[in-house]
């Protein structure tokens, strides 16, 4: 049978022949562009106002992605949650529960069992937090489903109830430091994984994406779809393998501060050069895991029978029903899958602070929302994607770094964070209008 090609009208212009040709979603053009403007005007405000520019530099951009990932993580989830038509207002609340049991329990609780420091320590403490966040996304989705009572009601009883439950367990004290190993999780000089590790990483995302292009190539002919053009797809190689070799170029020419470098060249007796030590930070540990998480959430949205559910249940629920769903018992897991994934941003974010407070994850359900809209997640359900919703909460943390950088108060931050998501809400009403 010959091979079918992705026909293109040559009466449209350019740009347009090129995005049909390599099915490039221009959503995310669209956010790419966006993140792209906010970077440079924040850059030019820095070099107009202060004479150098303080934002598009390894250091700033390193920490901007560390600081992604806690909400990006949550966002991951969020999308199922809209998707299926829900909301949840409580996972900044169920973070700071989640972090201070985490806290309670590798602080003052087992290491009086085993000591300070213990192996296990960590292993346990993780554990607890996956299944405390589990264990409450599957009760408020339990509550939604089989009980009827609204997801907006639920999660925001959840949000009053557990950051109570969170300043009730400490009595509102600071539990602090968490333990050293756990703490690497959170970032820093010591939790990234080093120029050579990163490298491995950036040939590990190459490999994938040419994987991805192959395997996609062979289904669509197994199925007899349309294929790219063959331009199209060393364009779409070259894009990938592009962008991750750049981010590894990024996060390796970020040295260690000459402080932490001085500290280790004396613990492992190594002779410093006048001209100093470069050891590069690499990939952070937190970002390593929302990487992780984007990936198998999309394989699970995109390849398993579980996302096409998901998809099914936010076009037509009632279809979803009639065709066999089992509506309810889906809704539970989805909001089970919400707690694990704030669970595992609980220990992203307490490791980095290294500490768990009743506060912590304050105002980040309306971060995450936020973040899972401007990726393209539609309120009215049965649209959104993984890799938006994480290019959204690097849009909403890049807004907030640059904000401080150049000097906006807390109050003027909370206006431009709102402004954008009502904004975002717009454009994807007028997406959605002009799509039909």
């Amino acid at each position: 049978m010959a091979q079918q090609t992705t026909n293109v009208d040559p009466s449209v212009g350019s740009l347009t022949r090129f995005l049909r040709a390599t099915e490039i979603d221009t959503r995310l053009l669209g956010m790419v562009a966006a993140l792209l403007l906010i970077w440079v005007g924040f850059h030019l405000y820095g070099v107009i106002v202060n004479g150098n520019g303080a934002f598009l530099t390894p250091r700033n951009l390193w920490n901007i992605s560390v600081q992604t990932a806690s909400v990006g993580i949550m966002a991951c989830g969020m999308v199922l949650v809209i998707i299926t038509r829900h909301i949840d207002l409580s996972v900044g609340s169920m973070l700071g529960f989640c972090a201070m049991m985490m806290g309670m329990f590798q602080v003052e609780w087992y290491p009086q069992l085993v000591g300070l420091g213990h192996p296990s320590i960590v292993v346990l403490t993780i554990l607890l937090g996956l299944t405390v966040g589990t264990l409450i996304g599957a009760f408020h989705g339990w509550l939604i489903a089989y009980r009827g009572i609204p997801a907006f009601i639920v999660t925001l009883g959840g949000l009053l109830v557990w950051r109570g439950a969170a300043f009730l367990l400490a009595s509102g004290r600071t539990i602090s430091p968490v333990d050293r190993t756990f703490s690497l999780l959170g970032g820093g000089p010591y939790g990234s994984i080093g120029a050579v590790g990163s490298w491995i990483v950036g040939l590990v995302g190459c490999v994938a994406v040419l994987w991805m292009l192959a395997s996609g190539r062979r289904n669509r002919h197994r199925h007899d779809f349309p294929q790219r053009p063959m331009w199209a797809e060393y364009v779409l190689a070259a894009l990938g393998c592009g962008i991750c070799i750049g981010v590894t170029l990024l996060v390796n020419a970020y040295p260690w501060p000459k402080g932490i470098i001085q500290q280790y060249a004396a613990a492992n007796d190594i002779t410093v050069p006048p001209e100093g030590l470069f050891i590069s930070h690499g990939f952070a540990i937190p970002v390593l895991i929302l990487l992780g998480v984007a990936v198998v959430m999309s394989l699970v949205m995109a390849r398993t029978r579980f996302g096409r559910y998901i998809y099914a249940i936010g076009g037509n629920p009632d279809a979803a029903l009639l065709a066999g769903i089992n509506v309810k018992w889906m809704t539970v897991k989805v909001f089970a899958l919400m707690g694990f994934l704030t669970g595992l941003s609980a220990v992203v974010a307490s490791a980095r602070l290294n500490s768990a407070t009743n506060a912590l994850g304050t105002l980040d359900e309306l971060y995450v929302i936020a973040a899972a809209v401007i990726g393209g997640t539609s309120l009215a359900g049965g649209v959104g994607t993984i890799y938006g919703a994480v290019l959204g909460a690097l849009v909403m943390q890049s807004l907030q770094s640059g904000m401080v950088l150049i000097g906006f108060d807390a109050a003027m931050q909370n206006i431009v964070v709102g402004v954008v998501l009502v904004l975002a809400v717009y454009i994807d009403q007028i997406y959605r209008k002009r799509a039909k």
